[in-house]
């Protein structure tokens, strides 16, 4: 029987532990830069995915992803064994890094919607000043139909 409250809780101390390892223990220079995001335990607690991101040195620097998961790949056997003293469970869940999509996806995101903002200013623009191409009341009302037969019978 899957217990999906348990996973999540414990998907969120798996968490919480491998981001503090990364931070405080880990000594590798490949990880200096690496922000883990979320994880996902299976029902049989048997499997952990842990998502994680990785930042430039720099606001301009391009980070090295390659690095990141080199670094996490030789880090994953001391981190499964911190995972297992921090949990308490009786079997210690494998781990499997996976560079999380979020942050780009919501990039990729934000450049389609401020694009979209620039057309729809565009257009504003365009509109502010343009005036009807016929009529400006284009629609029959009763009114006219009683005025355009003078002699007010129909055929």
């Amino acid at each position: 029987m899957v217990d999906h409250a348990r996973a999540a809780r414990l998907a969120k101390r798996i968490t919480t532990i491998v981001a503090s390892a990364i931070g405080t223990e880990i000594k590798d220079p490949r990880l200096a830069h690496v922000t883990i995001t979320d994880c996902r335990v299976t029902g049989d607690l048997h499997d952990a995915t842990v998502f994680y991101t990785v930042m430039g040195a720099s606001v301009d620097d391009e980070p090295d992803v390659a690095e990141a998961a080199a670094g996490l790949a030789k880090a994953t056997g001391a981190l499964r064994s911190l995972v297992g003293a921090g949990t308490g469970v009786r079997f210690t869940p494998t781990l499997r890094f996976e560079l999380d999509t979020v942050p780009d996806a919501t990039r990729a995101m934000d450049e389609l919607l401020a694009r979209a903002r620039a057309q729809d200013e565009l257009v504003a623009r365009a509109a502010a000043g343009a005036t009807p191409a016929g009529e400006a009341d284009p629609y029959k009302h009763d009114e006219d139909e009683a005025g355009d037969d003078p002699a007010g019978a129909r055929g």
